[in-house]
């Protein structure tokens, strides 16, 4: 081989220690002049080291059906255009590169001569190799937005089979296996959610188009209102997110921005948005957003949020935060088209019985048959009885009131329904402290008289069945601490007396009534 080099066979580098090193350039490798000593593993190593990005989509990589998304405006390619893609997975939108070429023609960098950068104290040239791990890898799985089907990859949706709806009565029937009682906001939420998957499987053929029904749901604390929209989730198949808007604020200001309520549904969807378009949103707290009465200061949590919920309950294209709570954290930006989403709202609303006491004793106030103003002190389901004009008097834009056309409230939690939800439900509280003990191999058993003990001072609390898990905690405390000192027991029975603290639980020890001796596992 005769050794012929020209100019471009070697390149400079100046190091940190100011020492020359040398790099050769290697001729291909079909000429047959390989470099002595050089192994096939260094060669297959060079060849996957140095694959272009677009041979690791191909052979299916996780990110092939994933967006590519600008490394410095962080925008999509289905919004920036076309990217361009350098080493190392980069990829950089046709706006930012003119950006960028325009800022160092118009900013007097001398692009002619580089040579004088190599010998000025603390200043180097980038390597691109240092960036390997700063392109596509380093952004989170939640960030990707997944690519959009062409319309010729798109399959025609099937025809509407009512048959493969879950019917109302049956969505009902699973949410009665977890949830006590509730049977009227049972049926308002499994026929809503019935005709939402009708809505999301028919066509627009005829000229007719379904129209969602948003809705709203009142009722007391710890009645149940997020924890049967948690049970819905698992029994849908559609996406469904869980909001607060207690984090809620104006644009602008310090707090999550009100499209944080759709990125959650989109992370949900797997930041699938066609699929995302055809979910179910619910906010819960709704009623820490009313307008704040006798405030001097701009009410940036309040009335505000209300405003800028319009167009969401409404149906409108928004921008939405891919992965964050808010638009400028530097994350792409989606497209989502709220028309098809259903929105549940829900809150306590303290103090709503007032305003609908006051409401109903000014119907006959005066006269021989006028209703004393005590009369509705003692109901129980006050909160039946709500209208709009209510909730508009405790805070309540009408704009808002108007996009839920549907508004129904939530039972008080009775004695009787609280002993029910200690033991019927699938998850049970009794259930998952009896599963606690028969890990020791020790039953747990209940006395009736200790349930209706319990439900009595759980109501006392008045913050509805939030209230069991704390009683009950308090005095299985020395129980769970004192099982696992002795092997011999067998069964303890809680007794009303030791709920009411006067006494003490029955416990009965291994070899009396048939009770298995606990078995020992030696390690």
């Amino acid at each position: 081989m005769k050794d012929k080099f020209d100019d471009t066979d070697f390149r400079e580098v100046v190091s940190d220690s100011g020492e020359t090193e040398e790099y050769t350039k290697l001729e291909p490798a079909d000429s047959g002049d390989v470099k002595e000593g050089a192994s096939e593993t260094d060669s297959s190593d060079s060849a996957s080291e140095t694959g272009s990005p677009d041979s690791v989509s191909e052979t299916g990589s996780p990110d092939s059906e994933y967006e590519d998304i600008c490394y410095i405006c962080h925008r999509p390619e289905s919004k920036a255009g076309k990217m361009i893609k350098i080493p190392n997975e980069i990829c950089i939108c046709a706006d930012c590169m003119q950006k960028t070429f325009d800022s160092m023609n118009h900013g007097g960098f001398p692009l002619g001569d580089m040579s004088s950068f190599g010998n000025m104290p603390n200043i180097s040239m980038i390597n691109l190799s240092d960036l390997q791990n700063m392109g596509m890898n380093m952004m989170p799985r939640s960030q990707k937005l997944k690519k959009k089907k062409k319309k010729e990859e798109k399959k025609e949706k099937p025809v509407l089979d009512i048959k493969s709806i879950p019917a109302p009565h049956r969505i009902k029937a699973s949410l009665d296996e977890y949830v006590v009682g509730q049977e009227h906001a049972k049926k308002v939420m499994s026929v809503a959610v019935y005709n939402h998957y009708k809505r999301v499987g028919c066509d627009n053929l005829d000229g007719v188009e379904i129209e969602k029904s948003n809705m709203l749901m009142v009722g007391p604390t710890g009645s149940g209102k997020t924890y049967m929209v948690k049970t819905l989730a698992k029994l849908l198949d559609v996406p469904l997110a869980i909001a607060d808007a207690t984090s809620l604020t104006e644009a602008g200001y310090i707090g999550d921005d009100i499209e944080s309520v759709v990125s959650k549904l989109l992370a949900a969807a797997d930041n699938d948005v066609e699929k995302a378009e055809h979910g179910i949103i619910f906010i819960d707290e709704i009623d820490k957003i009313a307008k704040k009465k006798n405030t001097h200061q701009r009410d940036v949590s309040g009335e505000s949020v209300q405003q800028g919920m319009l167009k969401l309950l409404e149906g409108a294209e928004i921008e939405v935060p891919v992965g964050a709570n808010s638009k400028n954290a530097m994350v792409p930006l989606a497209t989502v088209n709220t028309k098809n989403i259903l929105f549940i709202c829900g809150g306590a609303f303290p103090d709503l019985e007032d305003i609908i006491k006051e409401r109903l004793n000014k119907q006959s106030a005066m006269g021989f048959h006028a209703d004393l103003k005590d009369k509705y002190d003692k109901e129980e389901n006050l909160l039946h009885r709500v209208e709009v004009e209510d909730i508009r008097k405790y805070g309540m834009i009408p704009e808002f009131l108007g996009r839920l056309p549907i508004i129904f409230a939530l039972d008080a939690l009775t004695e009787d329904m609280l002993v029910r939800i200690l033991t019927e439900p699938k998850n049970a509280i009794v259930k998952q402290y009896q599963k606690l003990l028969a890990m020791d191999e020790v039953k747990l058993e209940f006395e009736e008289e200790a349930l209706r003990s319990i439900a009595g001072k759980a109501r006392k609390k008045d913050v509805g069945a939030r209230a069991l898990r704390a009683i009950i905690e308090e005095f299985m405390l020395d129980i769970m601490y004192e099982i696992p000192k002795d092997d011999n027991i067998g069964v303890v029975t809680i007794t009303r007396d030791y709920v009411e603290n006067t006494g003490g639980p029955v416990i009965s020890m291994r070899g009396c009534l048939n009770i298995p001796e606990k078995r020992h596992i030696h390690m």
